[in-house]
């Protein structure tokens, strides 16, 4: 069997604060996220289909990633819903583009999330492979399908 992985590479700005946390994090603040979004599958046999020889579209991959991920967090403020109140409202009255999750935005749950917007997306097929984060230049979360079998 040739299966391949075909990685796709996207990159966002994003602010976030961590509810309750003990350190200078807990303060709203961004960071300039780098995505990369890894499938895998066989590549087409039929040499009469337009995709022949791929695994999927770039293209393809691209459209199923960066609207319900990367349009949608990018340049926003994220924050866990236990942060609401009168300033959480403040804020969101001046900004446009706030979201509240019902999860931490950390970085290890932004990839979680990722995950889950994007595992049901994809073509028969093909299968999501891993995604990571890169938080930063030397900081990021991964996640695999084999350690989540």
């Amino acid at each position: 069997m040739n299966r391949i992985r075909v990685t796709k590479e996207f990159g966002f700005e994003m602010a976030h604060a961590l509810w309750n946390y003990d350190g200078a994090c807990r303060n709203i603040h961004g960071h300039s996220y780098k995505l990369f979004v890894t499938v895998e599958g066989i590549p087409n046999n039929d040499s009469g289909h337009p995709k022949f020889g791929m695994v999927i579209d770039f293209g393809d991959l691209k459209r199923l990633v960066k609207e319900p991920v990367v349009d949608f967090l990018d340049h926003s403020l994220v924050v866990y819903r236990e942060s609401e109140g009168e300033t959480l409202e403040a804020v969101r009255s001046l900004y446009g583009k706030v979201h509240v999750f019902d999860f931490q935005p950390t970085c290890e749950n932004l990839v979680l999330y990722i995950v889950d917007t994007i595992m049901h997306s994809l073509p028969p097929g093909v299968d999501l492979c891993a995604v990571k984060l890169y938080e930063t230049a030397t900081s990021f979360a991964e996640w695999f399908s084999s350690d989540n079998k």
